[in-house]
């Protein structure tokens, strides 16, 4: 893909990320395509990739995500993002830096990396103490 297409394909998923559509979702990724949002385990197979999304969106509401940057090479797209969420009450927001490789038109990798205490330390901020 040409650097422009494989940029738009990144944003118009980031934009398909916060309507948090399963099938729409799931329909970027290629059958045998890898998510790993470290610091957790990677998640393996379109399939696996849809049903880790539907669990997480019953978690929390994803809200618009900003762009900071975004660059491609070819296949290779980089976002550095601040992605913004709904758990209840609170309203979190995670700085983090996802890499994207494609094959074909989809992505067969998603690698995003953050700060897990900083997401559990927001969460933590807004929970009322335990009696």
């Amino acid at each position: 893909m040409e650097r422009a297409e494989s940029i738009a394909l990144i944003r118009s998923f980031i934009e398909a990320c916060v309507r948090a559509d399963p099938e729409e979702f799931a329909s970027y990724f290629a059958e045998d395509a890898t998510w790993w949002n470290a610091p957790w385990k990677p998640i393996r197979g379109r399939e696996a990739i849809r049903e880790t999304l539907l669990r997480g969106a019953g978690q929390m509401a994803a809200l618009p995500w900003e762009i900071r940057h975004i660059v491609a090479d070819g296949d290779i797209v980089m976002a550095e993002r601040v992605d913004h969420f709904r758990a209840g009450e609170a309203h979190v927001s995670v700085p983090c830096v996802g890499v994207f490789e494609l094959r074909d038109g989809k992505i067969v990798a998603w690698r995003d990396y953050w700060d897990l205490q900083q997401f559990e330390g927001q969460l933590a901020n807004t929970q009322p103490p335990q009696s």
